[in-house]
């Protein structure tokens, strides 16, 4: 049986597609059915959510937990086989998993506060002792980045002009020359996560800081430190990009001519997505270039 929810405002945006659309529709009975399977007591959705719906859930023991149920888009195809083989070392908890309907039941963080809300350099001191915790050894099925570079690279030009040329040609050829670059020259392969930004680390009991929502990937470290560099949680300037560059690639012993050219890669990749362009994004990618 279906049940009434409220969508918060973050997921608007899957109402511009027939896909979207499609989901939005099933997630009632989607929701019934995962809190009858699991005996949940569920609370207002988290009004950040942007591409799962995300609840807090208690379960019959009393135990805290949070209930996700997934676009299903590409990305996070294997975010609970991640969080499994992690097995809660620097990350949430995988607490039960319901493939069909791309529903997980995780841990959840308490307190809960978000990285960013740290000063920008006590944050990265964070990273600095988080991020070796979560890269792991790891293989299939999680995409290997050179293949998913690949598919930036083939999307990229396409997306750019279907979105009517929002920025200058040279910054995707930049990008596509990176990329070709970097695939094929990688080091030792390990879990790294496309989208773990200071929004995505939360503060927690069982240990001072936990990951959530990973985007799994097998790749080099110096990717794993893309989402951080980019991301405008610890300040969005030329400097703030630049002195996060610097700090996280010296304190974990990256070569930082790899990690600028990730970041490129990657950020201007995602500058573009569902018919939106992402100013921010596309920012960064320039202060980078012109402090090369």
């Amino acid at each position: 049986m279906a049940v009434e929810l409220e969508v918060p405002d973050g997921l608007g945006w899957v109402r511009g597609t027939p896909a979207g659309r499609e989901w939005l529709a099933a997630l009632p009975e989607r929701l019934a059915a995962c809190v009858e399977r699991w005996q949940l007591r569920v609370g207002r959705p988290y009004p950040y959510a942007f591409v799962s719906l995300a609840l807090p859930a208690e379960l019959p023991d009393g135990t805290p937990a949070v209930l996700k149920l997934q676009y299903p888009d590409p990305d996070s195809v294997h975010e609970a086989t991640a969080l499994d083989h992690l097995a809660g070392v620097g990350a949430i908890r995988l607490l039960a998993h319901d493939p069909e309907r791309r529903a997980l039941l995780v841990e959840r963080c308490v307190p809960g506060t978000p990285l960013h809300e740290l000063p920008a350099d006590a944050a990265l001191d964070a990273a600095v002792e988080l991020l070796p915790r979560v890269w792991r050894p790891a293989g299939a099925p999680f995409t290997p980045l050179a293949e998913e570079a690949a598919g930036w690279a083939e999307r990229l030009p396409a997306n750019w002009e279907r979105a009517g040329r929002p920025y200058e040609r040279r910054l995707i050829d930049t990008a596509l020359g990176l990329l070709a670059d970097l695939a094929d020259s990688q080091g030792e392969q390990v879990l790294v996560n496309q989208d773990l930004h200071a929004g995505n680390v939360l503060r927690a009991t069982r240990e001072p800081w936990l990951v959530i929502d990973p985007k799994p990937l097998t790749g080099e470290r110096e990717f794993g430190v893309v989402p951080l560099v980019r991301g405008a949680e610890l300040g969005h300037s030329p400097d703030a990009v630049r002195h996060r560059l610097d700090r996280l690639s010296a304190e974990l012993g990256l070569d930082r001519e790899r990690v600028w050219g990730w970041t490129i890669g990657q950020t201007l990749a995602w500058s573009i997505g569902e018919g939106q362009v992402f100013p921010h994004q596309v920012e960064v990618v320039r202060w980078l270039l012109d402090g090369a």
